[in-house]
C-alpha cells in the first residue's frame, strides 16, 4: 500500500534513453503513490520516445539494441516547475543531445535553485554538467562520463561497481541501472518518504525469454523498498543470467519481440527453500510456456498457494498458475491470449480493460501486461503490509 501527500515528480526523457533507466523509476514511483510526468522536448503527451537497451556482453563497451517504446504522459512546453517536488534524469544516449538544449538546461537549473531533489543516472549527468550544476559537487556516473564531469569541476567519485550511488546535497547520482534499488531509495528519502513493513523475502520464478520489464521493474521496485528479493531459474544458479524478451505493440496484430537485457539470477534453484520466502512473483513473456512443464516449478507454486502467501503473476505467468491447478474458483486476469488457459483451469475471467488493470483475489494478484506494473506492485505491497508515506 502506498500513501502519498500529492508528491509529484518530473521524468526528463529523450529518444534512445536507456530502457530500464526510464521505466523502472517511472513505474516504481507511481506504485509508491507518487505522481510522475514524463516529458521530452519537442514532444507532447501521447507521443513516444524510442529507448535503447544497453548491456555489457563481454566487449570493451556496452552493446545497444532497440528497447520498448516509452509513451509520454505530459507535454514539455506546458511544464510548471512549481508543481513538482523532484526531477529524475535517465541515462542512455538521449542526454548527449538533451544537454545541448537550452530549455533543458534552464529547467534543470530551476530545480537546483529550488533545492529540489535531482536524481540522475549513467549518462544523465551530462545534462547536469551542461547546466553548470556539478562544480564542487560529489558525483558519480557511468565511468566514460567521468572526464566530462571532472572538466566541469565536479568532485568525481569513481564507481567501485556499476551499482554505485553518490549523494551530495539535493543531487543523487548513480553509475548505471544496476544501482536502481539504492538510487530510488535515496530519491524517496529525499522526497521525505518513509517505508514501513518491508522486512520481507520475495522470490521470483524466472526463465529464458521472460519479458524484460516484467522481471526488472517489480524486482528492482521491491528491492528499493528494502525487501530481500531473489531470482531463480531451473537448471541455473546464482550469477547465471537469463536472456529476456522485449514485448511491445508496434501496429501489428499481436505484440512484437526484440532481445532484452540479460537478467542476473541471485540464488540457486537447486536446493531452494521456498518456505523461507513471504511472497512469490511470476513474470510473463515466453518463459512460462516451458516453466509450466517443470515439476519443481509447479510444486513451488502449489506450496505458496497452499500456505496462502501472496502470489503475484503477470501476463503469460498465469500459464504456470493454470498448469499448477491453483486457479479453480479464483478470479483473475492475464494477457488476453491466456484467457483460454485461465477459464479451462476453472477460474473466473476478469477482463483487463484497460490493459493496465490488475486484480487481487485473496492472496492472488494478477495483471495483464507490463503497463499495469504500478497497480501490480502496489497491490502486492498491500498484501505484504508495505507502506510508503510522505
Amino acid at each position: 500500500m502506498a500513501q502519498s501527500k500529492s508528491k509529484s515528480v518530473l521524468l526528463l526523457c529523450g529518444d534512445f534513453m536507456e530502457d530500464y533507466e526510464a521505466m523502472v523509476p517511472f513505474q516504481a514511483l507511481i506504485a509508491y503513490g507518487v505522481s510522475v510526468d514524463a516529458v521530452c522536448p519537442g514532444k507532447k503527451a501521447g507521443d513516444i520516445c524510442r529507448t535503447a537497451i544497453h548491456d555489457l556482453l563481454g566487449h570493451q563497451t556496452y552493446s545497444e539494441s532497440r528497447g520498448h517504446n516509452f509513451t509520454l504522459n505530459a507535454t514539455f512546453d506546458e511544464i510548471d516547475i512549481d508543481k513538482y517536488d523532484g526531477l529524475v534524469i535517465p541515462g542512455g544516449r538521449a542526454p548527449e543531445y538533451l544537454a545541448m538544449n537550452s530549455s533543458v538546461q534552464s529547467l534543470v537549473r530551476m530545480f537546483s535553485e529550488s533545492r529540489k531533489p535531482i536524481a540522475s543516472v549513467c549518462h544523465g549527468q551530462l545534462i547536469l554538467a551542461a547546466a553548470g550544476l556539478v562544480r564542487g559537487r560529489k558525483c558519480t556516473a557511468y565511468p566514460a562520463v567521468g572526464p566530462v564531469l571532472i572538466a566541469a569541476g565536479a568532485s568525481w567519485i569513481e564507481p567501485e561497481s556499476l551499482a554505485a550511488c553518490v549523494v551530495d546535497g539535493n543531487i543523487i547520482t548513480a553509475a548505471t541501472y544496476e544501482g536502481h534499488p539504492e538510487f530510488i531509495q535515496l530519491f524517496i528519502k529525499a522526497l521525505g518518504g518513509n517505508v514501513t513493513g518491508s522486512d520481507k523475502r520475495i522470490l521470483f520464478l524466472c526463465g529464458d525469454y521472460m519479458e524484460d520489464y516484467e522481471v526488472a521493474v517489480p524486482f528492482q521496485s521491491l528491492q528499493a523498498l528494502g525487501c530481500h528479493v531473489d531470482a531463480v531459474c531451473p537448471k541455473k544458479k546464482a550469477g547465471d543470467s537469463c536472456p529476456t524478451a522485449v514485448h511491445d505493440f508496434e501496429g501489428d496484430q499481436t505484440y512484437s519481440e526484440k532481445p532484452g537485457h540479460n537478467f542476473t539470477l541471485t540464488a540457486d534453484f537447486e536446493g531452494l527453500d521456498a518456505s523461507s520466502y513471504d511472497a512469490l512473483v511470476i513474470p510473463g513473456g515466453r518463459a512460462p510456456e516451458y516453466l509450466a512443464l517443470n515439476a519443481r516449478v509447479i510444486a513451488i507454486v502449489k506450496e505458496f498457494m497452499a500456505a496462502r502467501k501472496p502470489v503475484a503473476s503477470i501476463c503469460h505467468g498465469q500459464q504456470i498458475l493454470s498448469a499448477a491447478g491453483v486457479l479453480q474458483g479464483r478470479k483473475c486476469t492475464a494477457y488476453p491470449a491466456v484467457k483460454l488457459n485461465v477459464e479451462l483451469s476453472g477460474a473466473t475471467w476478469l477482463e483487463p480493460d484497460p490493459i493496465d488493470r490488475c486484480f487481487t483475489d485473496g492472496n492472488l494478484v494478477t495483471g495483464a501486461a507490463w503497463p499495469g506494473h504500478p497497480q501490480f506492485i502496489s497491490q502486492l505491497m498491500a498484501l505484504l503490509g508495505i507502506q510508503v508515506a510522505f
